[in-house]
């Protein structure tokens, strides 16, 4: 069996190459999960909030869900979209009261 030695030049080329990759993917995610919908207890853990607070937002239409059997799913883009514009609301002053 042929052994193949590995020098550190090798190795600085693997780390150069591994950071690359990292940072591709990164910017391709921004961060976001890597699936469309969550669940509610990622939900909760992402907005930091109470499950009693997101089904405060679920009743009064704050965030946007879809119900499939008992379980409730949340398309990130939707989150993501609720968040932006509540924090241009906050921005500006004001924020619309139903």
């Amino acid at each position: 069996m042929p052994s193949e030695i590995v020098t550190t030049d090798d190795l600085r080329e693997f780390k150069i190459e591994l950071l690359v990759e990292i940072r591709r993917m990164l910017k391709e995610h921004r961060g976001q999960p890597d699936r469309k919908w969550l669940k509610s207890q990622e939900i909760i853990k992402m907005l930091g909030i109470s499950p009693g607070t997101l089904q405060n937002f679920r009743i009064n239409g704050t965030i946007p869900f879809t119900k499939i059997g008992g379980t409730i799913f949340y398309d990130y883009e939707d989150i993501r979209k609720t968040l932006e514009s509540k924090n241009e609301k906050k921005l500006f002053g004001f924020e619309a009261r139903r």
